[in-house]
């Protein structure tokens, strides 16, 4: 399994080192040292934890759906002329970047700070690594 240090492991899942060194202390994550003498830990274990005390803020819509990727959001900015519109949202930590009518966002009543959800249904999704780990 791959060995994550404390450090990269807090900035990937967006908390601070202290955090994840009290989850090693609180037991729910096991560490060990790596060859430079680093505390690290499972990177599985990590996954596991994040995905398990993943808090998604609550879809206002009440839509039923089948896409799995929906982002609640509040609108940053809004850039549109005539005919296209670009719709930024800030989703948590996500920025998320829609392009629409023009006439889409007015009809959805968009604006900046407004609540709204970005769904996502793709049929390609690209998945990279860090240099060095392939």
């Amino acid at each position: 399994m791959p060995q994550i240090r404390i450090r990269d492991a807090a900035l990937y899942v967006g908390v601070s080192d202290d955090t994840v060194r009290r989850w090693v202390d609180n037991e729910l994550l096991s560490s060990s040292k790596d060859d430079s003498g680093k505390t690290v830990v499972d990177g599985f274990e990590l996954a596991q934890l994040v995905k398990k005390n993943a808090v998604a803020m609550a879809d206002p819509s009440g839509v039923g759906r089948s896409a799995r990727n929906s982002f609640v959001g509040l609108v940053t900015a809004i850039t549109m002329d005539t005919v296209m519109a670009q719709v930024e949202l800030q989703c948590g930590p996500h920025r998320v970047v829609s392009l629409m009518s023009s006439e889409a966002v007015r009809e959805l009543g968009l604006e900046l700070g407004s609540v709204a959800v970005a769904v996502v249904k793709a049929t390609t999704v690209i998945v990279e690594t860090p240099m060095g780990k392939m």
